[in-house]
């Protein structure tokens, strides 16, 4: 047999999840306007899937987007109304900063802080780098 059938049938035995390019999507924000704020109901599930604390995301997010907010129960309020695209493009800068690889593109990290240094260690590859603090 040629090297080119033997591929091809080494990759029809492989299971199908290893052919996924994505298998994993974050979640977007649901929320409501009332009067000048916006209420976000679901942010703490929404960092609970990042595998992320949700008071540095929100940090983040407040940051990116300039505005104030908090959280109140399980809801995060902000201080103006935002359109739900532009929160949802805030939490995907956070996830290409603190949850993605920057080696393999997987979300399978933890941040680590050693003395004053944040890092990020991939769980899936083993790579480790620094990013920001947050």
């Amino acid at each position: 047999m040629d090297y080119d059938k033997l591929l091809k049938r080494a990759q029809k035995s492989m299971p199908e999840s290893v052919h996924e390019k994505s298998r994993f999507e974050i979640p977007k924000v649901m929320g409501r306007v009332e009067g000048n704020k916006t209420i976000i109901v679901n942010f703490l599930q929404i960092a609970s899937h990042l595998h992320r604390d949700p008071d540095q995301m929100l940090k983040y997010v407040l940051k990116g987007l300039a505005t104030p907010g908090e959280k109140r129960g399980n809801n995060v309020v902000f201080g103006a109304k935002i359109p739900a695209s532009r929160i949802n493009e805030k939490i995907k800068q956070f996830c290409d900063e603190y949850v993605f690889c920057t080696e393999c593109g997987k979300p399978d990290t933890q941040l680590t802080k050693e003395g004053k240094v944040l890092y990020l260690k991939c769980a899936a590859c083993g790579s480790r780098h620094a990013v920001k603090g947050l």
